[in-house]
């Protein structure tokens, strides 16, 4: 935990927040070994961070001073990020890697190869989306909550919502078999598309690049869809 991450239910005041969940006050004694007066770093979800000092540490709760909390967080990437329903503990970890490496737009996409009883998931509960997205944001020292949405059906999103994504962005469709490898270190407004395991049907790759997306490829390499959401935003941006 790089950021003790704040929500907006832990600010008392304008100068002091309360942590009282089990999971960061553990953090906090066992990782940190923190005691009074030491200073960390803090940020408030979807708002400044910087530096505070820890005024009180009980078993019940933890008071910080966040009266300095001046710092913005850093750029989010220009992606939107549009990756097929991974398996669920595929799909914890993906999440949490696309948001440290700044991702803010990720729609989950049913595909043909994407198993219906993955949508079953408790994994896939706005309150577990949300923890991974914390941890995500409290690996990367980031406070700007990304937004998740899902899309169920594959032909109304490649027909309907598809076009209007890509209206002033590059559709960069990632898949084994391409002819054109991964650009390197680009500025443009992108729409990143990721296939399950197994990859996009063919009837699905020939629909979004009829959307105006362009395929790309990471070489000859199949890799794993947490591997493959990192080493595409890496070389991307």
């Amino acid at each position: 935990m790089n950021l003790i991450l704040l929500a907006q239910d832990d600010i008392v005041t304008t100068t002091r927040a309360r942590v009282r969940d089990p999971r960061r006050l553990t953090h906090l004694r066992q990782v940190h070994r923190a005691k009074c007066g030491d200073i960390m770093t803090l940020g408030v979800e979807n708002g400044l961070l910087g530096r505070g000092e820890l005024l009180s540490l009980t078993d019940e709760e933890a008071c910080f001073d966040i009266s300095a909390l001046d710092q913005t967080p850093p750029a989010p990437l220009p992606v939107h990020l549009v990756l097929a329903l991974p398996r669920p503990r595929m799909l914890a970890r993906s999440i949490e890697h696309a948001t440290s490496l700044g991702v803010k737009r990720l729609t989950l996409l049913h595909s043909r190869r994407v198993e219906k009883s993955y949508w079953q998931s408790p994994e896939l509960d706005p309150a577990k989306i949300h923890q991974h997205l914390v941890l995500g944001l409290e690996q990367a020292r980031d406070t700007m909550m990304p937004s998740v949405e899902t899309a169920k059906g594959f032909r109304p999103f490649v027909e309907d919502r598809l076009p209007e994504l890509l209206k002033g962005r590059r559709g960069l469709l990632a898949h084994p078999g391409m002819s054109v490898a991964c650009p390197r270190g680009i500025d443009d407004e992108v729409v990143l598309l990721i296939g399950p395991e197994g990859g996009f049907i063919d009837w699905e790759v020939e629909k979004m690049l009829e959307a105006g997306c362009e395929g790309i490829h990471l070489g000859e390499r199949i890799l794993r869809v947490e591997t493959a959401v990192t080493a595409l935003l890496a070389r991307l941006f």
